[in-house]
């Protein structure tokens, strides 16, 4: 049975006031390395069937991984009589109504495979070779995942979004393996990995690292590159939900009631904004909930979703919100989008980290974050480390690379401090590049970032 089978099969067999069918077809192809070795390759593909039963204001979801055609109308039935059983849920509302349905909707599904590797695979084995020479060891990964989802419902929905993702990690360490040094990217096909820039980034980063200055934790001058901004500002977007700021449990929520919708939170015109069509970043145009929560409602399926300024020059404009939030907070409704894009003030030339590091009289320069952590939704006061190369930059050069700290940030104050904002670029945010992988961000200049305490972390 093909996707587009089971979702009219399921629907079909539904027996309740209506029904929602999503079918994620997904295909993976990966990579592996370690010390400039090919250590291991392969594929592998995935299904999965949501089944989401509406009787009256009830729903009952059930999902199930790599159902077989005998298996179906199980999976429905049990949809049906967690529904049937269901106390009125209260993000109830009419399911959307049908809109011109995806024009490849009948097209066969086309999974991934190793082949996307092909222009690929000869530039990283010239980076191996060329990182053997060097005296270095380069480990990492690549990854490349397609997944087809259809989506119908039983009032006439049929949208189907095909979605590539793929990322690069790249570790580099130096023959005793005492220092290290880490980049990523994200791509769509591969085509635009260039590897052997890569690879001199790594080795340039190492370099820096043979000089050894400690210093004590501190507020420090920092430049964070566009993988550590797009770390704390996707965690931004994601506390971002309304319901949590209307009832106060979130940096968003107005003192005396209501949301900060509409405040000042960025002294310079900084805009963070989410767009399906944005090129080299696109995801769904549609929602696809597989599951009710604060920040997401089954009822929503299908509602079209296209660009959304969560700040604009500075100003909060929108959280995230399903129909039902939108009802209680009177504002419009703004759903999650599977990307993130940031942005410093139109006009004139943005620089470049390289052009950032030159300008700098004394500060550090940062690689990425780890292990991010909430310390308070109040104020979002986020902690982690920093990871593989903090240096000191002096008079416009790296002079060295210091030890890692621990920092303390919330990325809703930090907005208000910085002073400096690069160019962007498409990047792949380290921490939450699993479940996170489509970021434009420029690089920032914090005048005071605070490194809270010195990390023995390597």
């Amino acid at each position: 049975m093909t996707p587009q089978e089971m979702v009219e099969r399921a629907l079909q067999l539904s027996g309740n006031d209506g029904c929602v069918v999503l079918v994620d077809e997904g295909s993976t192809a990966n990579l592996r390395f370690a010390g400039n070795t090919l250590t291991t390759n392969g594929v592998a593909r995935s299904a999965r069937l949501t089944v989401i039963s509406i009787a009256g204001q009830g729903v009952g979801v059930v999902s199930r991984a790599a159902v077989r055609d005998e298996q179906l109308a199980d999976v429905v039935a049990a949809a049906d009589a967690a529904a049937r059983a269901a106390r009125p849920a209260e993000d109830a509302r009419p399911l959307v109504e049908a809109g011109e349905a995806s024009p490849h909707w009948a097209e066969e599904v086309r999974p991934t495979d190793i082949g996307v590797f092909e222009g690929f695979a000869p530039a990283l084995g010239e980076a191996f070779a060329a990182a053997e020479a060097g005296g270095r060891k380069l480990y990492g990964f690549a990854e490349h995942s397609l997944t087809s989802t259809f989506l119908g419902t039983s009032t006439g929905v049929r949208l189907r979004h095909d979605q590539p993702t793929g990322r690069l990690e790249l570790n580099a360490k130096s023959g005793d393996l005492k220092r290290s040094a880490w980049t990523g990217v994200s791509t769509r096909d591969f085509a635009d990995v260039d590897v052997a820039a890569l690879g001199s980034t790594l080795a340039q980063r190492l370099e820096w690292a043979k000089t050894r200055v400690d210093l004590p934790a501190g507020r420090y001058e920092t430049l964070l590159p566009p993988s550590a901004v797009a770390d704390l500002m996707i965690y931004l977007v994601w506390s971002a939900g309304a319901r949590d700021a209307l009832d106060g449990r979130s940096v968003f929520a107005r003192p005396g009631g209501g949301t900060r919708v509409g405040d000042q939170l960025a002294t310079l015109p900084l805009s963070l904004s989410s767009d399906p069509g944005a090129a080299g970043i696109g995801c769904a145009p549609f929602v696809t909930a597989h599951s009710s929560g604060r920040e997401s409602s089954v009822f929503d399926n299908g509602l079209p979703l296209g660009r959304t300024d969560w700040i604009r020059d500075g100003r909060l404009e929108a959280l995230l919100q399903t129909r039902y939030s939108a009802e209680l907070s009177g504002l419009p409704v703004t759903p999650a989008i599977d990307n993130l894009i940031m942005s410093g003030p139109a006009g004139g030339r943005a620089p470049s980290l390289e052009e950032m590091i030159a300008s700098t009289e004394r500060g550090l320069l940062l690689t990425c974050l780890w292990y991010i952590r909430e310390v308070d939704p109040q104020t979002l006061l986020l902690t982690g480390l920093t990871r593989d190369g903090v240096y000191l930059v002096e008079h416009g050069e790296v002079v060295g690379e210091v030890n890692n700290f621990r920092f303390n940030e919330s990325p809703v104050d930090l907005l208000g401090r910085i002073t400096e904002v690069g160019a962007g670029a498409q990047t792949l945010p380290r921490e939450w590049s699993d479940y996170f992988q489509r970021a434009i961000m420029p690089p920032v200049r914090v005048p005071d970032f605070n490194m809270s305490t010195v990390s023995q972390a390597s």
